[in-house]
């Protein structure tokens, strides 16, 4: 048994992509795992496993939270609207669950299905699925970890938008947990003026903070359709 392959195993699990066994032995599965994994955030899509995918796969500090929203989040990291239709139409809440990913931009879908899953009473947007409907949503609070953070998307008058959960961020940019992004759960990289407002769940403490992450291969993205 290799304990970096074990590492490289669990990891891949852990963010939803299905590697075999844990069993410390690098073969096929293993490396189809590492490929989708790479593809999913924008990486070069081979099973060569270099320091950036290094950087992507390793837990950060923000996953052991205790919000349970963002603990939901991370369960389902990973999956994507085309390789995994069912199941995420499984997971959406009810409220939401009538959509077909592949067709509909569903950022507001996924944040609506994680505060659902950490409280099933809450109040959400009247149309969740509209991002920006989110923008009035809960109570003001600072861009901190867990914080629903809503984004202008094409330009700050027009109606589109976008919607996912503070995971961290860098000199430029906020590190995104969201849903609809490079049509899957994943994390990316938003430009920090295109941010229209951050909100936390009404009765709730804030208890994030900033979480300050580099760069890495993160990738960048401009426009979340």
């Amino acid at each position: 048994m290799n304990a970096e392959t074990l590492w490289l195993q669990e990891r891949l699990s852990k963010l939803g992509f299905d590697p075999g066994p844990h069993d410390g032995l690098r073969g096929p599965r293993t490396d189809a795992a590492v490929v989708a994994f790479k593809r999913s955030i924008g990486l070069r899509a081979r099973p060569y496993v270099g320091p950036l995918t290094r950087a992507a796969l390793m837990p950060a500090v923000q996953e052991r939270s205790d919000l349970p929203w963002m603990a939901e989040a991370a369960k389902v990291r990973g999956l994507h609207e085309q390789r995994n239709t069912a199941a995420l139409r499984r997971w959406f809440d009810a409220s939401v669950s009538w959509i077909d990913p592949r067709d509909i931009p569903w950022c507001g879908a996924f944040v609506a299905t994680c505060h659902r899953a950490a409280e099933p009473d809450i109040d959400l947007p009247g149309s969740p699925l509209g991002a920006r409907n989110w923008h009035p949503w809960g109570d003001k609070c600072d861009p901190v970890f867990g914080a629903t953070l809503v984004f202008w998307r094409i330009s700050r008058s027009h109606w589109a938008g976008h919607v996912g959960f503070y995971h961290g961020e860098d000199d430029t940019h906020y590190h995104v947990l969201g849903g609809n992004q490079a049509n899957a759960v994943t994390v990316t990289r938003i430009a920090k003026p295109r941010l229209l407002s951050a909100r936390w769940p009404i009765g709730i403490p804030v208890t994030g903070r900033r979480i300050l992450l580099t760069p890495g291969g993160t990738p960048i993205s401009t426009n979340e359709a």
